[in-house]
């Protein structure tokens, strides 16, 4: 483990959207590491089938919560459920989050809504629930997942998602700064394109960026697990992604969107 932040013993890690993807190669790693979990998703059935994979590979305890956090209040109720097991949070991972592909002027209005209720409100809300409660029991790590999307001026045909990505990448470096001087620490992690079930979500996988550009899921999230316990700002894993994420802020951002067009069409 890495030595800038102290492992002690029944430390317990709660991981948002921990079924698939980067939520259930962040529950690999922390379960190697001899952390608990707390994992929240969904889908019943594959939290149990998870559960059961962990606690037979590392012996660590699992508690599952299957709850919709695009759901009002529902964020408010996975805090009560957790703090009724008597457990304390060390480690939030805010993975949850949905995309909605299409042009805007076409996107279903409660899709959009549901996008930034999790996206954008969920992980401010736990955020805000567990980051004194980790400043008063001396120490913690969250994690905000962004996007290297969070970089850019724009995506045609994810407006409201890259929107909303851009929401966690400056939430989150506002967050690192305040932090300083505490033993907590919030780190963006801004993974590049990666072949998962959020992105077959409405033929993504066919795109131009996906098909050319997608990167392995375990290299990224190993290197956002290892930021994290470094208490960096911001994780940005392999050179393309971080050629992808600079180039997104230079000027002209028209540039930029157009290039995003071209990647974002199939």
């Amino acid at each position: 483990m890495n030595k800038n932040i102290s492992i002690k013993k029944e430390k317990t890690a709660l991981i948002t959207g921990a079924t698939g993807g980067i939520g259930y190669e962040f529950s690999q790693l922390f379960a190697r590491d001899k952390i608990n979990l707390v994992l929240v998703a969904r889908n019943q059935e594959k939290l149990k089938q998870l559960s059961e994979q962990l606690l037979t590979d590392y012996g660590i305890k699992v508690y599952v919560i299957a709850i919709d956090l695009t759901k009002p209040a529902a964020t408010q109720s996975l805090h009560q459920d957790i703090k009724e097991k008597g457990l304390t949070i060390d480690f939030l991972i805010n993975n949850a989050g949905i995309g909605n592909y299409s042009l805007f002027v076409d996107a279903d209005l409660n899709d959009l809504t549901n996008m930034l209720a999790l996206n954008v409100i969920a992980l401010v809300q736990l955020t805000r629930m567990y980051l004194p409660e980790m400043i008063q029991q001396g120490g913690g790590r969250i994690v905000n997942v962004a996007s290297i999307a969070a970089f850019q001026p724009g995506g045609p045909k994810e407006a409201a998602y890259f929107a909303s990505k851009s929401f966690v990448l400056a939430f989150n470096r506002a967050l690192a700064v305040e932090l300083k001087g505490t033993s907590v620490s919030s780190t963006a992690f801004c993974p590049g394109p990666l072949k998962t079930g959020f992105a077959e979500q409405g033929g993504l996988v066919s795109t131009r960026l996906y098909r050319y550009l997608a990167g392995d899921i375990q290299k990224q999230v190993a290197k956002a697990y290892q930021g994290m316990l470094k208490g960096k700002s911001t994780v940005v894993a392999g050179l393309i992604n971080k050629i992808l994420a600079f180039s997104g802020e230079l000027p002209p951002r028209s540039i930029a969107l157009s290039v995003n067009k071209f990647l974002l069409n199939k």
